[in-house]
């Protein structure tokens, strides 16, 4: 009887076996992007434009550093017994109550962390707080790894109208020469792309369903250029004027459990968009917004897509050149919602 059970249980292995090694492997037909909208979409990659300290003309209430200095940065939080150090936003003067302009105290909690010997340096933006942020380039290198845990709500000014004269419209959000970096959190990122979206020079959006020409810059939500070693995790990002994610120019992508949205007919909308870049691992999200869920620029390769929900949306698109071909892009387990 003992051996009756072993030859079950040998034969149970075996089956099991061969289920996991078997994949299901779909061709994607290489195409060029083709939306109607633009100068926005185009291949090539920039480098970020300078962004210009925030606007002297919003008064923000002093907040004393620790020592009683006005002028001088607040410590951070104590080190942790794992070697990470934590940079409230909070403590460097950010408001928090979505009007105010935080960007010179999220300038200030960055800058800190990526200057501080610790081995984790944690910027975090609390639960509880909605904070309002300028167009705004955050440079590398670092001296340790460094982490933006969003757990509260962070957003940019409310559409072209209120976006400063003097600051790039074609991107919110860029890290730049970062290695070593995680985006993660439980709170949201609003890219607030309404007022963006129902430009009249956007599709269909003039009068009588017309498109007008004319600009029509729209800013990235967040943008990574020239980084490496980068993981995305966790968080929820919703109504980006225009591509959620764009990665340029960056090597060792892993975005793992993140939920973007935003509307049908939002245009323009990409979730997450890469260019120039490689070893990217994009696993277990849902991706429901009104362009491609993902879409693959020329100059990249050895990426892998696992386990994607996705719509209402096109798909996955990637775009190659007459030089190239790429063969290492590999798609598992999507799921095309209509």
């Amino acid at each position: 009887m003992r051996h009756s059970q072993y030859i079950l249980a040998f034969f149970f292995t075996l089956i099991l076996t061969t289920q996991a090694r078997h994949h299901h492997h779909t061709k994607h037909k290489h195409s060029s992007h083709s939306n109607n909208n633009d100068n926005n979409t185009n291949n090539q990659s920039y480098p970020p434009s300078p962004s210009p300290s925030p606007s002297s003309g919003i008064s923000m209430p002093p907040v004393a550093a620790p020592g009683g200095y006005d002028n001088e940065a607040p410590s951070p939080s104590p080190s942790d017994d794992d070697g990470s150090e934590i940079f409230n936003v909070r403590t460097f003067g950010a408001i928090g109550d979505g009007i105010a302009d935080d960007t010179k105290s999220f300038k200030m909690a960055w800058d800190s962390a990526c200057q501080s010997d610790s081995a984790i340096n944690i910027v975090l933006v609390p639960r509880g707080f909605s904070f309002m942020v300028q167009s705004t380039i955050f440079t590398g290198p670092c001296q340790g790894g460094l982490v933006l845990k969003v757990d509260g709500t962070l957003m940019p000014p409310d559409g072209p109208e209120s976006w400063p004269n003097n600051t790039s419209r074609r991107q919110w959000l860029v890290f730049y020469r970062i290695n070593n970096m995680s985006l993660q959190g439980s709170g949201v990122i609003d890219g607030r792309g309404q007022n963006w979206w129902d430009l009249p020079c956007k599709p269909h959006k003039g009068p009588n369903g017309t498109t007008l020409p004319g600009p029509c810059d729209s800013p990235v939500a967040l943008r990574f250029f020239m980084s490496s070693n980068l993981s995305v995790q966790g968080l929820r990002i919703k109504n980006s004027p225009q591509f959620h994610f764009r990665f340029d120019g960056c090597k060792s992508v892993r975005v793992d459990s993140i939920f973007i949205t935003s509307p049908a007919l939002s245009p323009n909308t990409d979730g997450i968009h890469i260019e120039n870049t490689n070893d990217v691992r994009i696993y277990n999200s849902v991706i429901s917004n009104g362009d491609d869920c993902v879409s693959i620029g020329t100059g990249c390769y050895d990426v892998d897509i696992k386990n994607i929900t996705c719509g209402p949306s096109h798909g996955i698109r990637y775009f190659y050149d007459h030089l190239f071909m790429y063969y290492s892009q590999k798609f598992h387990s999507l799921f095309l919602l209509h």
